[in-house]
Parts: structure tokens; sequence; C-alpha cells
């Protein structure tokens, strides 16, 4: 383009060289050549036009934008069109207290209140990718600088627009990702009006207030102390059922003991333990004592 805006001046200047009669005007019809090479040569270079993978082409003539989009590749348009690239990949944009973590340099955290008017801080991160299609709408209604005028405030204000329906503690814990789900919706549905699509909402860090904190740390410690008593306790109950059951062993044997060999029984018992000594082959020694069996004990 710029070859052509500058052969157009070189031809403009040589018509006022022609009219002057000084050696000078000799050199027009050389002027006048030379400012049409420039003017091919730069139509020639701006007929091509190459879009970078990833990328469409926005063609704009004069301020009106064409709503015809060029794909990635070699294009030849009109030399006077201005192509302006959008990129359609998946681009993220991060909002973090951490300090050249985010899109912003420092401390970017969003700082909101919740239903129980405590100040929490969120990390955030939106994942999302400019519609082909919409890309001439949103170079005439928006712009290309997408990221300041709709991605930032857009995400920033829904969260903190459904931060309010939740306590601090359900944030950190029960309701994160309904809380998360809610606002993939809302920033959705605000994209969507922009020719933005949103792919991915990540919310990486919630920061509680340190008094928050705290108590979350106490009622975790109370709740480990006792699952652990909980536990003792158990063992010890088994423990116990355990020595029951060995002690109502002990007992029956003895009841069985005490109740049920009579002197008979134990006399007979005798009687037939004394008669197999007495019948096997072996040599045997017999005592006789003051008891009314005698003692017989076998030998080799």
């Amino acid at each position: 383009m710029f070859l052509i805006i500058l052969g157009l001046f070189i031809i403009v200047i040589s018509f006022f060289i022609s009219r002057d009669e000084s050696p000078v005007g000799r050199f027009v019809t050389p002027i006048r050549a030379f400012g049409l090479a420039l003017c091919l040569l730069g139509a020639a270079l701006s007929m091509f036009k190459v879009v970078e993978a990833g990328q469409v082409g926005v063609k704009t003539l004069y301020g009106k934008v064409d709503d015809d989009v060029l794909s990635s590749g070699l294009h030849i348009i009109n030399p006077l069109v201005e192509v302006t690239p959008f990129d359609v990949k998946t681009q993220n944009y991060t909002m973090s207290a951490v300090h050249e973590e985010g899109s912003k340099t420092g401390d970017d955290a969003i700082r909101i209140l919740t239903g129980d008017g405590l100040e929490v801080t969120i990390d955030l991160s939106v994942l999302f990718s400019v519609k082909p299609q919409d890309a001439p709408r949103i170079l005439k209604e928006i712009g290309n600088d997408y990221l300041d005028k709709i991605v930032r405030p857009v995400s920033r204000t829904a969260i903190r627009d459904n931060a309010v329906s939740y306590e601090a503690v359900a944030l950190y814990s029960s309701k994160r990702q309904e809380f998360q789900d809610k606002i993939f919706n809302t920033i959705t549905a605000s994209f969507s009006k922009r020719g933005l699509k949103l792919e991915q909402l990540l919310i990486r860090n919630i920061t509680l207030p340190e008094s928050v904190r705290r108590t979350i740390e106490s009622k975790i410690n109370a709740e480990q102390d006792a699952q652990k008593m909980q536990f003792v306790l158990q063992k010890e109950k088994q423990e116990a059922e355990r020595k029951r059951v060995e002690a109502q062993g002990i007992a029956d044997y003895q009841r069985i003991l005490s109740t049920g060999l009579s002197d008979r029984q134990l006399q007979y018992e005798s009687i037939l333990a004394q008669k197999a000594i007495a019948t096997s082959p072996n040599a045997k020694v017999i005592i006789m004592g003051s008891s009314k069996n005698p003692i017989i004990l076998g030998g080799n």
C-alpha cells in the first residue's frame, strides 16, 4: 500500500514538473514511468495476502468491513483492501494474585464479597476462542482489543455477581463445583452474544480470610481427633468382646468338669486304664497302698 501511495505521489509531482520550463522538465517522462512502476509493484505485492495458521483475516475497504473472512493460506485480494488478522486458536486469560503469572503484571486476583459478608480472593483462568464467522462483527463492534473490553470485565463481573449467593466456607469446599458451573454458564451466555466461545473455566485458587482458615483447620483437627477416638473405642470394644468370649469358654469348661464327671465315672475310667496296662506284654510293677485300687506301672 505504501508503494502505491508513493508512486501516485511521484506521478502527481511529475505533472507540476511538466509545466516547468526549466531543464528539469526533461525528466518528466522518466519520473512518471518510475511512479507508475512503483504503483504497479505495490499493487502486485498488495494483491497477495498470507493468513497464518490458526488465524482468519477480516477485509476492510475505506472503513467498511467485509462480512466474508479469509481462512488461513494465500489469497489474492484487492490491493486497496486492508486485512486485519484475528487469532481463532484457544486463548488463555489468567487473573492471579501471583506476580508475573497472570495476564497483567502484579496482583490481579478477583476479590469478592460472599453471602456472609467475608472477602474472598479468587484466581481464575478463562480459556476461550474467537468464533471465525463472527470476527467481522467483533472488528466492527468491539475492535481487536476484546481482551480488555470483553473477556476481563465480563469474567470479573460474573464472579462477583454469583459469589453473593454462597458463604465463604461453602465456596471453599462443598459448593465450589456448583459455583464454577454457574460462572461458566453466565460467561458463556455473555461471550456468545459478542462472538466469543468459552471453552473452559478454571478456578485455580480460593483464598479465605485468615480467621476463617483457622476455624476450618480447628474443625478438621477436631474431626480427626474424633475419628481417632472412635477407632480406639472400637478396638477396645473388640478386645473386651474377645476376653468375654474367652472367659465364657473357661467358665463353660470348668462347669462341665465340675458337673459332668462323677466319682463312679472317674473310678470306671481308672479301671479301664489299669486293665490296659495289665494286658500289655511289658513288665509291670504293682504298688499296693491304702487306696482302694492298686497302682500298676508298666515297664519295658
